[in-house]
C-alpha cells in the first residue's frame, strides 16, 4: 500500500504538467523489452532504450530522495511503471509529460545516492540512456540537490512583447527569421555523407545574406549546429518581430519518388486544432503579438488566434504563390506538386506569415547533387528573394489600404 501511495503521489505531481503538455510528437519511442530500472551490487542501474538518441539531463531531489530524468518528446506508450521497476530500492516510479515536447521520469529512492556515471551509448540507429546511482549520504545529497540551470533544456519562456507590432506597410525594412530546419542531437534527414541539419543551416547563411543585401532584416533561430525545439522557434521568430518566417528543410522519403523543391502552407484543418492546442499549451503572452492573452480563458484565445490567423492565411497564400512562382521562373526544379499543406508545427504562429520551404529531397540523387551545388543554392537564394521582395510590396500595398 506504501508503495502504490507514492506512486499515485508521484502522478499528482505530473499531473497538473500533464494538463499543459498536450499530446506530443514523439521524436523517440521507448522499447520496453531492453528498458529496466534494477539493482547491483554498486546502486541502482537505469536503463532506458529508446529508437534514437535524444537530449536529456539528469539530477537529483531531495525530502524525500528522488531521481529525475527529463529527455525530449519520449513516447512510453503502454509499458507500465511496475514492468520497468525491478529495483528494491526504489519505492516508487513515475513518468509522462512534464510540458511541450518535453517528458520526465521521476523515481523516489529509498535513501540518499549520488550519480555515478550517466550517459547516452548509441545502438546502431537506436540509443540508451544509462544511469548509474551509488550510496551517498544524506549531507551531500543536501548539498548537491535541485534542478540545474541548463541550456540543453530550453526554458520555452514567452518572447517580450512591449506593444503591438504593425503589419509591415514598406515604410521600414522587411523583417525575416529563417530557420534552418534541425540541427544538434536531430541531424534531420540523412544520406550518405550528408545530413540535413548541415545543409539547410549552409543555406540559410547564404540566403541571409543575399536578403540583407537587398536591405532585408534576418534573424536565424539557430546559427550553429545545436538543437531547438519546434515551438521555441516560433517564440524566437516573435521575439526578432518577424514580419515572415521561412522554414528550410530537405527532406527524404522512405517510399515512393520526389524530386524537386515544394512550399509547404498550414493544413486548414490544423490551423483550428493548431489554434485550440496552442491556446492551452503556449504560455498565453507569447501567443499573439502584441495582445495580452493571460486573462483571456481557452476559448476566448481560441477566438482571438482565429481572428488572426483569418486575417494572416490570404498573406499567406500569396507567399507561396510569389516563392513558387520565383522559383520556376528562374528555371530551378520544382515537385509536381509544389505547394502543399501540412500541419508542421513551425508554421502554427497565428500572426506570423509562414512557409516551409523544402528545397529538396535527400532521397533524390539528382537533389542532393543540387544541394550541394554553389551555383544551383546561389539561383534558388536569389529566387527566393525575389519572391519576397515582390510578395512585401504586395503585402505593403494591401496593409495600406488597410488602413485606410
Amino acid at each position: 500500500m506504501r508503495r502504490i501511495f507514492r506512486t499515485l503521489l508521484l502522478v499528482a505531481l505530473l499531473l497538473p504538467r500533464l494538463a499543459l503538455a498536450g499530446e506530443l510528437s514523439a521524436l523517440a519511442r521507448l522499447d520496453p523489452a531492453a528498458s529496466v530500472i534494477a539493482d547491483t551490487e554498486a546502486g541502482i542501474a537505469v536503463d532506458i532504450a529508446i529508437d534514437q538518441p535524444v537530449p536529456y539531463r539528469v539530477f537529483l531531489l531531495d525530502g524525500p530522495p528522488r531521481l529525475v530524468v527529463d529527455f525530449r518528446e519520449v513516447d512510453f506508450g503502454a509499458v507500465t511503471a511496475a514492468a520497468l521497476d525491478r529495483s528494491a530500492r526504489v519505492t516508487a516510479l513515475g513518468f509522462g509529460s512534464v510540458r511541450p515536447g518535453w517528458s520526465r521520469l521521476v523515481a523516489e529512492l529509498d535513501g540518499p545516492y549520488r550519480v555515478a556515471a550517466a550517459s547516452e551509448p548509441r545502438e546502431g540507429a537506436r540509443a540508451r540512456i544509462a544511469i548509474r546511482l551509488a550510496p551517498s549520504t544524506a549531507a551531500d545529497l543536501a548539498a548537491s540537490a535541485g534542478e540545474p540551470p541548463d541550456p540543453d533544456f530550453p526554458a520555452l519562456r514567452p518572447a517580450p512583447v512591449a506593444a503591438p507590432k504593425l503589419r509591415q506597410d514598406g515604410t521600414r525594412p522587411l523583417v525575416v527569421v529563417l530557420d534552418p530546419g534541425h540541427g544538434g542531437i536531430d541531424p534531420g534527414a540523412e544520406a550518405e555523407t550528408l545530413r540535413e541539419a548541415h545543409l539547410t543551416l549552409a543555406f540559410a547563411q547564404e540566403l541571409a545574406e543575399v536578403l540583407r543585401r537587398d536591405g532585408m532584416i534576418v534573424e536565424l533561430t539557430r546559427a550553429d549546429d545545436s538543437f531547438v525545439p519546434l515551438e521555441a522557434r516560433i517564440s524566437i521568430a516573435r521575439g526578432a518581430g518577424a514580419d515572415v518566417l521561412l522554414s528550410l528543410h530537405a527532406d527524404a522519403l522512405e517510399e515512393g519518388e520526389a524530386t524537386g523543391a515544394t512550399i509547404y502552407k498550414l493544413a486548414e484543418g490544423a490551423a483550428d486544432d493548431a489554434a485550440m492546442r496552442l491556446s492551452e499549451r503556449h504560455d498565453r503572452a507569447d501567443l499573439l503579438s502584441g495582445v495580452d492573452l493571460s486573462r483571456q480563458d481557452d476559448a476566448v484565445a481560441g477566438v482571438l488566434m482565429a481572428m488572426a490567423r483569418t486575417e494572416t492565411a490570404p498573406r499567406i497564400d500569396r507567399l507561396a504563390r510569389r516563392l513558387a512562382d520565383e522559383i520556376a521562373r528562374a528555371g530551378l526544379q520544382l515537385h509536381r506538386h509544389p505547394i502543399q499543406e501540412a500541419a508542421f508545427s513551425v508554421l502554427k504562429a497565428p500572426d506570423i506569415p509562414s512557409v516551409l520551404v523544402e528545397l529538396g529531397f535527400m532521397s533524390s540523387p539528382r537533389d542532393r547533387e543540387r544541394l550541394v551545388d554553389p551555383v544551383w543554392r546561389a539561383a534558388m537564394a536569389e529566387a527566393i528573394r525575389a519572391g519576397l521582395a515582390l510578395w512585401a510590396d504586395e503585402d505593403a500595398a494591401e496593409a495600406r489600404l488597410v488602413r485606410q
